[in-house]
């Protein structure tokens, strides 16, 4: 049985000046959304393009989703087509603006649908199947120009058995939106889930899972996920967020790159699936702190660049080395320090594995503010990679440094947290005065730090570094790289290895 939610009136919604009402039918076709637009306002001159995303945050890649429309037709009042012209790959002009007051069209799903170049990674694209779907809404919806801050409505037509899981709010059978972002910031996987949820302290966290052949449920991946949950609560006093919303989907033979995509309020992964095995929870038990941390960056540090988000041009930020580098160093350090992973593992996981793979894989003259403002072009996408290890190696180095200046009161978990105290959700950091900002928080000597290994490329000083809390890289001859703690350590190393192992009291 279907759900016909498309003839529910839309008037309940009308409290909301000139909210965009969205239709996603899910039931036609197994490959193709079918999406109705509608509005109660009037259009204006300046608002005849309709914009599809070309790429998404925190991706990082070119997606063009124009590519994946078809069937684009604009109606007025008495339901008449309205002439309309394709400007580009992403953009669409109504002839007379003025006089319509609805839009239809069809998208091909990204899992399925081949293009010769670019491919949507998975856990950013969008997928049907008899069984579910998964939205990411960037891939569907898109927004006339000048109306990017609209409320969005959001109506899904699916099956009555369905669940939906979502960090959006509910209001009148429909999902709710700020505006355009904020809906693509908020992911959504509707069809036969398992659901399982938790309170930390005054969060809800709630876990949806589609897993085809039922061998990964909520309730496997809640009860595992508790220690991950726990130490993020310690590594950050207190969440910023009353509530999050993990989404998994899991298949046998994904036909694509699979992995994780953060956002604000929930986190939505696509991975291969198996037997629910020790090892397989270790991966997404480390996949899930680095996305739960996200909570921190972007969230509440981020620039404008990031804030007010360019859709139709990309434009990176050069503060990769924050949202990406040092969430995976705090997805690491927080589980060592929470107790959920031993020393030895946490240096072999952050430290012999990281150094090991940046320096077989990725180019060594590329500094973090190269990779993330090159990450759109050809060879950026070659070096994207790296931002997960010499990032948080780097973010390692840093949170050092600050401890040995510091004399062992601060370290890099709580500059991030007073940041945090300092800016917050919607009071963006400067794209270009963050890092003075950061030295004049800090010390004079961390922009030497960042000058040589964020903005430059200098070799990373690891045995100097690592010597200052009392452990050790070795390079045997045709072996992995080695990272463990001395036998002995003097007493400055010793006082600044206790501080380093530790959520320090903060210094405000």
């Amino acid at each position: 049985m279907v759900v016909i939610l498309k003839m529910v009136a839309f008037d309940v919604l009308a409290q909301d000046d000139f909210a965009m009402k969205y239709l996603i039918d899910v039931t036609r076709s197994l490959d193709t959304f079918e999406i109705e637009l509608e509005w109660d306002g009037k259009l204006k001159l300046e608002n005849e393009i309709f914009q599809f995303a070309a790429t998404a945050p925190g991706t990082y890649q070119t997606m063009d989703i124009g590519r994946f429309v078809s069937d684009f037709r604009a109606y007025d009042k008495k339901n008449r087509l309205l002439e309309v012209e394709q400007l580009g790959v992403n953009q669409f002009r109504i002839d007379q603006p003025k006089k319509s007051v609805r839009i239809t069209y069809k998208v091909a799903e990204t899992f399925d649908t081949k293009v010769k170049k670019n491919p949507v990674y998975l856990m950013a694209g969008s997928s049907i199947e008899e069984d579910h779907t998964l939205i990411n809404s960037h891939t569907m919806l898109g927004y006339f120009h000048g109306l990017q801050g609209q409320p969005i409505h959001v109506k899904l037509e699916r099956p009555e058995s369905w669940r939906v899981g979502t960090a959006l709010p509910h209001r009148d059978q429909a999902l709710v939106a700020e505006n355009f972002d904020h809906m693509v910031d908020s992911p959504i996987l509707a069809g036969k889930l398992t659901y399982a949820d938790t309170i930390l302290d005054n969060t809800r966290v709630e876990i949806y899972t589609y897993s085809a052949n039922n061998k990964i449920s909520s309730t496997d991946l809640l009860s595992n996920m508790s220690g991950v949950l726990d130490a993020s609560k310690q590594f950050l006093v207190e969440l910023p967020v009353d509530r999050y919303t993990f989404l998994y989907h899991f298949e046998p033979n994904p036909p694509g790159q699979t992995g994780a995509w953060e956002h604000s309020y929930s986190s939505e992964f696509v991975m291969p699936e198996g037997e629910f095995t020790p090892s397989r929870m270790k991966s997404i038990e480390h996949i899930a702190s680095h996305e739960f941390f996200h909570i921190v960056t972007p969230l509440n540090i981020h620039s404008e660049i990031i804030e007010q988000f360019n859709f139709v041009s990309p434009t990176p930020s050069s503060h990769l080395w924050l949202y990406e580098g040092v969430t995976e160093w705090a997805s690491n350090i927080l589980l060592y320090r929470g107790g959920k992973m031993d020393l030895n593992g946490y240096l072999k996981e952050a430290w012999s594995k990281k150094i090991m793979i940046t320096e077989k894989y990725f180019r060594e003259d590329w500094s973090l503010q190269d990779i993330a403002l090159r990450s759109y072009a050809e060879e950026g996408q070659k070096q994207y990679g790296n931002i997960y290890y010499k990032g948080s190696l780097v973010a390692g180095l840093l949170d050092i440094r600050l401890l040995e200046l510091s004399e062992g009161k601060l370290g890099l978990r709580e500059l991030i947290l007073n940041l945090v105290e300092k800016y917050g959700k919607g009071n963006p950091v400067s794209e270009e005065t963050f890092i003075e900002d950061i030295v004049d928080m800090t010390y004079p000597e961390i922009g030497d730090f960042f000058n040589k290994y964020v903005l430059g490329s200098e070799d990373l000083p690891y045995e100097e570094y690592l010597k200052k809390i009392g452990l050790k890289i070795v390079r045997p001859a045709k072996q992995p790289v080695s990272v463990f703690k001395a036998k002995k350590l003097t007493s400055e190393q010793g006082q600044l290895f206790d501080a380093w192992s530790q959520n320090l009291s903060l210094q405000r």
